[in-house]
C-alpha cells in the first residue's frame, strides 16, 4: 500500500496513494495507522482523495482504527472523500460512524477542538 506521511506540529497527515482500499489492504492498513499510537504526536488526518473505491471490510477496519485512537485519547480524522467513497460508506451505514470533514484544513480545526476538549475534561496534569 502506497502512502505519503506529512508530520506536522500536532498531527500526521497521511495520505492513502491507492484507488481501491480493498478487503486485503486490511492489515496495511493496521499496520500503517496503530503504531502512531506509540508516538509523541498521535492525532491523525487521513486523506482519501486518491481513493475511488473502498471495500465495506477496509471501511469497517478504519472505523475499528479511528475507535481505537479515541480510547487512546487521540483523534482520527478522514478527509476528501471522492464522491463515490462517500456514497459507498453511507450506503453501508459506516460513515456516520466515521469522523470525516470535506477538506484537511477542516480536519485541523477537529484535531485542534478535540484537543482542547480533552485538556478541559482531564484538567490539569
Amino acid at each position: 500500500m502506497q502512502v505519503k506521511i506529512d508530520t506536522k506540529e500536532r498531527f500526521h497527515a497521511i495520505t492513502i496513494n491507492e484507488s481501491n482500499l480493498a478487503a486485503n489492504m486490511t492489515a496495511a492498513l493496521e499496520q500503517c495507522l496503530t503504531p502512531i499510537l506509540e508516538k509523541d504526536v498521535k492525532n491523525v488526518v487521513l486523506i482519501l482523495k486518491d481513493t475511488q473505491n473502498m471495500d465495506e471490510a477496509a471501511a469497517e477496519c478504519l472505523v475499528r482504527i479511528q475507535q481505537s485512537y479515541y480510547d487512546a485519547g487521540s483523534s482520527f480524522v478522514i478527509c476528501e472523500l471522492t464522491p463515490e467513497v462517500e456514497k459507498s460508506l453511507e450506503t453501508n451505514g459506516l460513515l456516520e460512524l466515521m469522523n470525516v470533514t470535506p477538506t484537511e484544513s477542516e480536519a485541523w480545526d477537529i484535531v485542534q477542538m478535540e484537543e482542547v476538549e480533552r485538556e478541559l475534561l482531564n484538567g490539569p496534569d
